[in-house]
């Protein structure tokens, strides 16, 4: 069994697995349109995390690690991915294309925040999630260090994703100007 990390499971893997693979899915797109209570804000103030949400075009890339559990860690993990994703996420197979040319596509899972979740905020200029996400922290950290980490990730793999990017430039614009009105 295969799972898809796209968010914090790009750098946060807390549970074994065999193999670890970059490659991307197609026919999504990463947004921060998934309110967190439970991680990276708190009820009544809650942060921002990604999700994946379907896109206009089918050939666009989600890029993000794959990551091989095996059989008898797959009750283990699953139960512990389950608890980590509690808010608003299901599982749903996708089919995965791995950078690495040599190997071909396979189906996978995804944990996605589908527009039915209570936590899903739909689309949200980014204006306005750079000023949440400088400003909510929860019981896993601040919600920039989330945002700074995954964007860290994806430039270490070498992906380019506007919407991430745009929102990190705007945060750290918002951290600059509030620091400096101290």
């Amino acid at each position: 069994m295969w799972v898809f990390g796209y968010g914090s499971l790009t750098w946060k893997v807390d549970f074994p697995y065999q193999q670890r693979v970059v490659g991307y899915i197609k026919g999504y797109a990463r947004r921060f349109w998934q309110a967190s209570i439970d991680h990276r804000g708190v009820p009544g103030k809650p942060g921002r995390v990604v999700t994946l949400v379907p896109s206009d075009d089918p050939e666009e890339k989600v890029w993000g690690v794959a990551y091989k559990i095996s059989e008898e860690k797959q009750e283990e993990v699953m139960a512990h991915l389950d608890h980590r994703e509690k808010d608003g996420y299901q599982r749903t197979p996708v089919t995965f294309f791995p950078q690495e040319a040599a190997l071909k596509p396979w189906e996978l899972i995804i944990y996605l925040g589908s527009e039915t979740n209570p936590f899903y905020t739909g689309p949200t200029k980014e204006d306005e999630i750079a000023q949440i996400i400088a400003s909510a922290a929860g019981p896993s950290g601040s919600n920039k260090e989330y945002l700074f980490q995954l964007a860290q990730t994806m430039r270490s793999l070498n992906i380019n994703d506007n919407h991430l990017y745009s929102i990190e430039n705007k945060v750290k614009s918002i951290t600059e100007n509030c620091s400096q009105m101290t």
